[in-house]
């Protein structure tokens, strides 16, 4: 494989049954045992058996779409010259840069999970996806129903979120020229419906050591290139009521220019946005152990 950049997908992208390629390695399986112990959930169970509404369920999405994403760290690091999450992903990414140790992370994520899914049952909120339109025209549409924005994914997709009442004044109203989905999530992430859970998140990140990254991480708030750890652990807090700009993350990769991207597992979300994004690129999609030897 060729100089990568490795992108770690957030939640959303968990599907049913997406461990069962991977629990036959056994080396993989080993992983899974260890990190479960670690984050007090069955890993495996989740993503060989869980049905679709288990698993998305955050406080179980969060730590298993992590675990998944780290089954290929060995196999990428050693190739990479960055790495970048988008949201929980950047857990992922932590622990791929030598941050955070592996199992710890996933650790981190079932915290952070558990604790954005006590602040969405604080208040109704969801979340929706504005395909198409100018960003600037979106963004002032969401705000005037109410609502905020959540992610800034790029290639025409801005996520907002919000109240139910806000988030139903948009879907019937959309801005011009624009499709509005509802999405099947818990609330409203990345906004300040979440600050109980930033400040539930920040106690458990501040008990953990948060090493200098081997490898630059090209962070969620504002897509700047961070080695830091400090830095690291006050930004991935900050980052629970933050909007997502995966649009600057990728503005950064396209500056980086690699030889290759690599959306690791389940890895079909984040490589279908990298590609629209950056289409004379190569891109490898990571969902089964075989993709990592496959040509891009």
């Amino acid at each position: 494989m060729t100089t990568a950049i490795v992108i770690c997908p957030g939640q959303g992208a968990q599907r049913p049954r997406m461990l069962t390629p991977w629990i036959r390695e056994p080396a993989a399986s080993a992983r899974l045992r260890e990190w479960s112990l670690r984050a007090g959930i069955d890993l495996a169970a989740l993503g060989t058996e869980g049905s679709m509404a288990e698993i998305s369920r955050t406080e179980n999405a969060q730590p298993l779409l992590v675990a998944q994403a780290l089954l290929i760290m060995t196999e990428v690091t050693g190739r990479s010259i960055a790495v970048a999450g988008h949201s929980v992903g950047e857990l992922s990414a932590a622990a791929m840069a030598g941050v955070l140790e592996p199992g710890e992370a996933v650790r981190l994520a079932r915290l952070r999970g558990l604790a954005m899914a006590e602040a969405c049952r604080a208040a109704g909120t969801t979340m929706a996806a504005v395909l198409g339109g100018d960003p600037a025209v979106v963004a002032d549409a969401i705000g005037a129903a109410g609502a905020s924005v959540a992610n800034r994914n790029g290639t025409g997709q801005v996520v907002a979120a919000g109240s139910l009442k806000a988030i139903e004044r948009l879907t019937s109203a959309p801005p011009e020229g624009c499709a509005v989905k509802r999405l099947a999530v818990a609330g409203a992430f990345h906004t300040p419906f979440m600050r109980p859970a930033l400040e539930a998140f920040g106690l458990a990140a501040d008990e953990v050591p948060f090493r200098a990254a081997l490898i630059p991480i090209i962070q969620n708030l504002d897509g700047r290139v961070i080695r830091d750890g400090d830095e690291l652990r006050d930004r991935l807090v900050r980052q629970i009521t933050a909007p997502v700009r995966w649009d600057l993350c990728m503005d950064t990769i396209e500056a980086l220019d690699p030889g290759m991207i690599v959306a690791a597992p389940p890895g079909r979300t984040l490589s279908g946005l990298a590609r629209r994004r950056l289409p004379s690129s190569s891109v490898m999609c990571v969902t089964t152990p075989r993709d990592l030897t496959r040509k891009a």
